[in-house]
């Protein structure tokens, strides 16, 4: 009975954090959709005839991002980076402070917070607001509230799974970026081009209310479910005789052997202090898939804040059209994630799966950019690709390697560094999430083909910090020997 319940406890925390991991980039999601409405160009378009008076350039601009504004690409990049530096910042404080405030707390909060930024964020249609320095402040706050995600989320999952599986179960769990990325496309693309603002007010609603849920049915560890149940355990003791008095014990029935994949179950780990910042940095490898993951997950981000605007522009989709199609970057983005953490599985080498999907991911990227847009089942093919290889070790690296640096052999049995180790990792990738959008916003006006050879750039970098992990690894293992 024991163990059903913990089972059916892993299950549904893999869903909850499954859910509440999706919202969070459900909500990120549309601004990279309604881009192509706030800027179009109106004298392709029929204008109504209650707009007679009006400019036939700007009737459809929605200012400042318009059709007349010269720097619109710049504006973008300015409303994208006021979200992705916040997020970079804020997430290297974000996991010190999950590791010392109870975590269903620390998401409920996070989560309302980020309804409603979003939310406000889609109120400027409605309340007629044309400054930048709003809708850049709306982002900055988003970006920093939206990092109590990641780190806590990765910590409960941490919390209840082992290694023995962990690539793979996190392969598949971390497919909630991807899911979010789709459904958040398509939820904006609905009212894109009715009325956008609605595209951010109802993914606000979704993750306020996905953190109310939070509030009530998150169990953020296996130790919580311990000791209930021996407390459970001890109230029936003083009520009747114990039906295995002489075999068995409430300490006994948790160290049983179908409980031995979790992180931890030793009675010290609720009495272990949090690790410091520069320990977690003195962990092998945080270094490594630190600067690995910044370039890695430049070219993902660029990849969610540009693709529909250059689909649009290439392809000549309609808003609602292109953010669609863009959707298939993350279905194939999904299919990467399971594969890498299958694989790693497998193989027992992370880094080597990585470095091998990065390498392909290079040419695969510049041929996407000079045939991908030849016909639609090439442009379907090529993003499928593209993203499955790109998303893989993006998604291996954040959840699987993270999990496995926050509990590395060094900490000593220290459970409580997943937390800051995950924040360290994701912090120091968002800052390349922040980088790939500034510099596509500056690079684009000089055409495509020089944003794809910035990300194909980012890519070999990314394989050239995984090459130096597994040869820092092998000369370790040599020296040891």
């Amino acid at each position: 009975h024991t163990l059903s319940l913990q089972v059916e406890y892993r299950g549904f925390t893999l869903f909850l954090t499954f859910l509440f991991y999706t919202s969070y980039h459900l909500s990120r999601k549309p601004i990279s959709i309604v881009k192509s409405e706030l800027h179009k160009n109106c004298s392709t378009l029929i204008r109504p005839p209650n707009l007679n008076g009006t400019d036939n350039e700007t009737w459809c601009d929605w200012a400042p991002f318009g059709e007349s504004s010269d720097n619109y690409q710049t504006l973008f990049g300015a409303v994208d980076n006021s979200f992705l530096v916040a997020y970079a910042i804020g997430m290297f404080f974000s996991g010190i402070f999950g590791e010392r405030v109870p975590l269903r707390y620390y998401l409920t909060t996070g989560m309302l917070l980020s309804g409603l930024f979003t939310c406000l964020f889609g109120l400027g249609f409605y309340w007629n607001i044309h400054s930048i320095w709003y809708y850049a402040f709306v982002q900055a706050m988003n970006g920093l509230v939206q990092t109590t995600g990641w780190p806590a989320v990765v910590a409960c999952v941490g919390n209840w799974f082992g290694k023995g599986k962990r690539g793979f179960i996190m392969g598949v769990w971390n497919s909630h970026t991807s899911v979010g990325n789709i459904l958040g496309s398509l939820i904006a693309g609905i009212f894109v081009s009715s009325a956008w603002g609605m595209s951010f007010i109802v993914p606000g609603i979704i993750i306020a209310s996905t953190g109310i849920l939070c509030f009530f049915f998150l169990v953020e560890s296996e130790s919580l479910v311990r000791t209930m149940l021996m407390a459970v355990y001890e109230q029936e003791d003083n009520e009747k005789e114990p039906l295995l008095q002489n075999s068995s014990s409430s300490e006994e029935i948790f160290s049983s052997p179908g409980l031995s994949n979790s992180i931890s179950s030793e009675s010290t780990e609720e009495h272990t202090e949090a690790i410091s910042f520069c320990g977690a940095l003195r962990i092998p490898g945080v270094m490594e898939f630190s600067l690995c993951l910044l370039f890695a997950k430049l070219v993902s981000y660029t990849f969610l804040y540009w693709l529909p605007l250059y689909i649009s522009n290439v392809a000549h989709f309609d808003p609602k059209e292109a953010g669609d199609m863009s959707t298939l970057f993350d279905v194939g983005g999904i299919v990467g994630g399971v594969v890498a953490g299958l694989v790693s599985d497998q193989t027992g080498g992370r880094a080597s799966t990585c470095c091998v999907m990065l390498i392909v991911a290079a040419p695969m990227l510049f041929l996407y950019n000079h045939i991908g847009q030849h016909s639609l089942a090439t442009t379907i093919g090529m993003l499928l690709v593209c993203g499955a290889l790109v998303n893989g070790p993006y998604a291996l690296i954040t959840t699987a390697v993270s999990a496995d640096l926050g509990t590395h052999e060094s900490l000593s049995g220290n459970s409580r560094a997943l937390s800051t180790v995950t924040a360290i990792i994701d912090g120091t990738g968002s800052i390349g999430a922040a980088l790939g959008p500034l510099l596509a916003g500056v690079i684009s006006p000089t055409g495509w083909n020089n944003v794809f050879f910035m990300l194909i750039t980012a890519d070999i970098l990314a394989c050239l910090e995984n090459l130096i992990y597994i040869s820092n690894r092998t000369l370790c293992y040599e020296t040891r020997n």
